[in-house]
Order: structure tokens, then sequence, then C-alpha cells
């Protein structure tokens, strides 16, 4: 993948596809510092993802997205190292996924003026790897614009 262009869609990133767990990468033309604020503030998540969120970045802390009305994610935070990475257990309310089923490691490591971000979803069973998939390609090319300063316009998933 050495010829890809880092700042487009999102995509596989070396490691996922050996293991089963969801892997993927993408450039973000903001530093670290900023790109980490969008996991951890609740009012820049929602500019890329969900219409609410409750995060408290802290070590056992909440985190609950509410996609939609009918889609709402819950977990809570397992590690943060500002601005190096977040660690956060996922699974759905109400879903065959539980609540903190699954785990979401995001790592942000500095490229030039920008960030690399690797985003690693693991534990999740084979048959929910292909919409959980679907949603991590939706839903980063939004953070990859929100974090860089555009506005990624009204999420159709959130209605």
């Amino acid at each position: 993948m050495a010829d890809r262009d880092p700042t487009a869609e999102p995509h596989a990133a070396p490691g996922g596809e050996d293991t089963g767990d969801i892997v993927r990468e993408v450039r973000i033309e903001a530093p670290p510092e900023a790109v980490f604020e969008f996991f951890t503030d609740p009012k820049r998540y929602v500019r890329w993802k969900g219409r609410a969120a409750e995060l408290e970045p802290e070590p056992g802390g909440r985190y609950r997205v509410e996609i939609s009305s009918e889609n709402v994610v819950r977990g809570e935070f397992v590690d943060i190292d500002p601005p190096r990475r977040v660690v956060f257990t996922w699974g759905w309310e109400g879903g065959p996924l539980p609540p903190g089923a699954t785990t979401v490691e995001v790592e942000f490591v500095p490229d030039g003026d920008g960030t690399l971000l690797r985003l690693t979803h693991r534990g999740l069973p084979e048959d929910a790897k292909g919409e959980h998939l679907a949603g991590w390609d939706h839903f980063l090319p939004r953070l990859q614009q929100a974090a860089a300063g555009a506005d990624p316009g009204a999420d159709p998933w959130s209605e």
C-alpha cells in the first residue's frame, strides 16, 4: 500500500487481515493533539459521529454515543494516553453485541504537520464485522473532515 494516498478514504492497515480484527488507517490534516480531542470531547465527537455523546475520558469512564434513536453504542474507557492513544470498549444497547463486548483502540501518530490515525476494532464476532467495517468506513472520512476544520455536513445515519 505504499503507493496509496493516505489522505484518501480509510483503508485497511497491515495486520488486521491475519487477526480478524478491523484495522483502518486515515491521514488527517491536523496534529495529534487536535485529533485526539475528537475522541474525548463530546461536542467535538458529535461533529463527526452521532447526535449525542457522553464521554468520561478516564479509565473506567463512560463511553456512550447515540448514533440514532435506534442505535446507541456503549462501553467504557480503558486507557487514555494523550495525545497518543485511546482505548474503549464497545457494544450496542439492546443489540446482539452487548455493551462493552468488543474493544476499539485508536492510535494518533504524528505525520509531518498531520496525524496518521490507526483504528483497531477487536473482538467482533464474524457476523458483525461487515456492518462495523461499513460503519468505520462511513465515519472516519467525516472525522477526517471535522478534525481538519471542515464541516462534514449532516450525517444521514443520525436521522
